[in-house]
């Protein structure tokens, strides 16, 4: 018999050579018929895969991230089958699980793939599917391995197995299909019940250009029909929201090819709404005690080696900028924290000094690869709300439980209301990944873990997330159509004051190490705004929009009258626009609407003479009529209804 403990902390015993599915079916039929995969002793394991020792067992359904994992990768599987008999010769290569359904690369050779030809993909793909074949693993020899794919003449299959061993090699068959696989699996196609290939793209082997291209297909499926259609609504909704469009739509932001790829241009409208963005940040980090700084936007080369940054991601840099100088190099600035640490070696500073706080909006450049730049959320140039606490080993809690409530009030004031915050910590089997003593990187981990339940944050553990100078706590926030994306960090460091001999005087007199704090509560500029965007799909609070309200008179008659509400309106700091153009008045609506200006003000001669105004609401439409003062104190209560105080 052995032991099996469920993540309950209950124990059950099982005869040895149980699997994960009879403990489902002991638990339940209900649950049994929903698992699709197992983790024992944290590792993946097949729902049939014997049970031979005690260990701790968790079940997984398609409703969390391992499940989504295994049933992805077990489509994979699928779609090559269906691609290899619609077209003979191909040679396929990987298949992975992605964050949203799978992909497979493959060399088609003579063959042509469109989107013309992705129909009859998924339909041979849930014609197979249907034969409910069962997935099974096994361990093959390296020698069997390269024998098989040198039959087929596939390169790519020889090339991965070369670099494994005997005894870490597998094998998945399901139906008369076998692929080189490490496990993780579903127990039967039969489960895939509606697919749906996205898209196809070129992909080299391995990432690299000099390498065979390939053709990679991308798709989705699901255990239900119904959650494929719910997905490709909330895609097509998606495509509504997307920053890039609404960016261009409502002119906040372009790119030029002749500036160069990921470097963006803020329009004028956009370099307002980020300007408003700053100076709310600003006003909560004076009430937080922090002091606002500027750094150089390049640094020398050895001020990036110091810190452990050339070495890490010097090769993925922009390249060293030569002087005339002899051996004199400089970098674009990839990081603001060593700049920041040569800020807090300008002078001594004694315990009582601490905490420091130092802060800038500080533009940063990192090299990303062509095919990884997407609008605004991937670029190669982008501004951090940047900050650096640097504090006593006593002060350290506090302060990175503060920089959580600032964090939290950037969410709440903005209308991030669902996340989760991630607490990412080191890979303890890939310390080279990592600067720094373990002594250290314990004490850190451990003061994130306890401030984070301080706060009662709903918390996961992610192992080998962490910085490579130290842990950190990540905030994965979901927007209005239910995606995740990463927007803030705290992060504890004892390795850069380390590295840049960072001391203070301490009560006995003698010197010590300050422990630092990296916090970006939006994260970066660009990325943040481009996910507020597609969060709001443009209607940001009314405290942030470029225009909060449009005034429209109906003739040129009324433009004076115009005038003098806009005056009234800036005057109780309400940013107003008068639209004068010849234009009818239905159609300065539409416009009105397609910017999303959040209030209309229609005038003409009843209101001039009445002194009163016209108000319409984006997508809501006509609220009457109003005196100014009444107009601008429904403008300000909605103003103070959203924007909390910190």
């Amino acid at each position: 018999m052995i032991n099996i403990t469920l993540p309950d902390g209950s124990v059950r015993e099982y005869a040895k050579n149980s699997t994960a599915m009879d403990v489902a079916m002991s638990i339940s039929h209900g649950l049994a018929r929903n698992v699709i995969s197992a983790s024992f002793n944290g590792e993946t394991v097949e729902t049939k895969t014997p049970l031979t020792t005690d260990g701790n067992l968790t079940l997984f359904t398609f409703d969390q991230p391992e499940g989504k994992k295994a049933f992805w990768h077990s489509s994979a599987h699928v779609l090559a089958q269906a691609i290899q008999k619609l077209y003979p010769g191909v040679k396929l290569t990987i298949g992975p699980a992605i964050e949203n359904g799978f992909y497979y690369d493959i060399d088609f050779g003579d063959h042509k793939v469109s989107e013309n030809d992705f129909p009859k993909i998924e339909k041979k793909f849930i014609e197979l599917a249907r034969g409910k074949r069962e997935f099974s693993l096994r361990e093959v020899s390296k020698a069997d391995a390269l024998a098989k794919y040198k039959e087929e003449e596939n390169p790519f299959k020889v090339e991965l197995i070369e670099n494994l061993t005997d005894g870490e090699i597998t094998f998945c068959d399901h139906d008369d299909f076998t692929d080189l696989c490490r496990g993780g699996h579903i127990p039967n196609t039969g489960i895939i019940k509606a697919v749906k290939v996205m898209s196809a793209a070129g992909a080299y082997w391995r990432g690299d250009e000099k390498n065979p291209q390939l053709t990679r297909i991308y798709g989705i499926s699901f255990p239900k029909a119904k959650m494929l259609t719910e997905y490709l609504e909330v895609l097509e909704l998606a495509k509504q929201r997307d920053h890039r469009k609404l960016g261009k739509e409502l002119e906040l932001f372009t790119f030029s090819q002749k500036v160069g790829q990921g470097l963006p241009l803020w329009l004028p409208k956009g370099a307002a709404l980020r300007q408003r963005l700053e100076d709310f940040l600003k006003k909560a980090l004076k009430k937080g005690g922090y002091e606002m700084v500027v750094t150089p936007h390049i640094g020398q080369k050895d001020l990036y080696v110091t810190s452990g940054h050339y070495e890490k991601y010097g090769e993925d840099s922009f390249q060293p900028i030569k002087t005339p100088k002899m051996d004199e190099e400089f970098l674009l600035k990839p990081m603001n924290c060593p700049h920041h640490c040569e800020i807090y070696n300008f002078k001594p500073f004694s315990y009582k000094d601490l905490p420091k706080r130092y802060a800038e909006f500080g533009t940063v450049y990192r090299y990303e690869q062509s095919g990884e730049l997407h609008g605004m959320t991937r670029v190669r140039s982008f501004t951090q709300d940047d900050a650096h606490i640097f504090c006593t080993p006593d002060q350290l809690k506090d302060e990175f439980k503060a920089t959580i409530d600032l964090v939290l009030y950037v969410f709440n004031s903005l209308g991030f209301d669902d996340f989760t915050a991630q607490i990412s910590l080191r890979d303890p089997e890939n310390p080279d990944k990592y600067i720094g003593k373990d002594e250290n990187w314990d004490k850190a981990e451990a003061a994130i873990i306890e401030a984070a339940n301080e706060k009662g944050l709903d918390t996961i553990v992610e192992t080998g997330e962490a910085a490579f100078y130290g842990p950190k706590l990540d905030f994965m926030v979901k927007d209005a159509l239910g995606r995740s994306w990463q927007l803030g960090t705290i992060q504890v460091d004892y390795n850069l004051p380390e590295r840049f001999d960072l001391t203070y005087k301490g009560a006995d007199n003698e010197d010590h190490r300050p422990i630092m704090i990296h916090r970006a509560p939006f994260g970066s500029m660009e990325r943040f705004i481009a996910v507020l965007l597609e969060h709001t799909g443009g209607n940001f609070p009314l405290w942030l929009m470029p225009e909060q309200v449009m005034i429209l008179p109906i003739s040129d008659k009324y433009q004076k009258y115009a005038k003098k509400v806009s005056e009234l309106l800036e005057n109780s700091e309400i940013r107003a626009l008068i639209d004068s153009r010849s234009e009818k008045t239905g159609r300065k609506i539409r416009d009105a609407e397609i910017s999303k200006v959040p209030y209309m003000i229609i005038v003409g001669e009843k209101e001039e003479n009445e002194g009163t105004v016209s108000v319409r609401k984006h997508g809501e439409g006509d609220l009457g009529s109003f005196a100014m003062n009444d107009f601008i104190e429904l403008i300000q209560k909605e103003i103070d209804s959203t924007l909390v105080q910190f």
